[in-house]
């Protein structure tokens, strides 16, 4: 099974970088970044170091549902906190575990304090998913006796 840094060297360059927010700014420019991005989260940091972390889920529950201005409220009024992380020498199927009973589809990787990436549930289950159809090869040419 592939680790967690493996995996973040093999997305892809515009998938690879991580766009950040900071906990001042307010939940309208996260809106934006968003879709301008085309991501469903950003990692919240403040002073180098991955306090939270804000996403659509977020907004829809804590904005949209609470009748709040999206103009006038921070994101550290809606971010998730404190923020689950993974260290890049976990494997795969150590987050998705940890995703599955924490119930997150965004999952930030940190190493000394540093963002080194974000992975999605999307990512994770793309490579269990390739992981198992080479395996599968695997037995087949096993089988034939190749």
């Amino acid at each position: 099974m592939k680790t967690v840094a493996q995996l973040l060297k093999l997305k892809s360059q515009q998938h690879h970088e991580v766009h950040t927010i900071g906990p001042g700014q307010m939940v309208l420019e996260a809106l934006k970044l968003m879709a301008e991005k085309n991501v469903g989260a950003l990692p919240v940091v403040e002073g180098g170091q991955v306090v939270g972390i804000v996403s659509e889920r977020d907004y829809a529950r804590k904005m949209v549902l609470k009748g709040r201005s999206s103009v006038g409220t921070p994101v550290s009024a809606i971010m998730s906190a404190p923020v689950i992380t993974v260290d890049p020498h976990q494997n795969v199927e150590f987050c998705m575990n940890m995703m599955t009973n924490s119930h997150l589809r965004h999952l930030p990787v940190v190493e000394n304090g540093e963002l080194l990436g974000l992975l999605s549930i999307g990512d994770l289950v793309k490579e269990a998913i390739a992981e198992q159809a080479n395996l599968i090869l695997q037995l087949e040419q096993y089988i034939r006796g190749e």
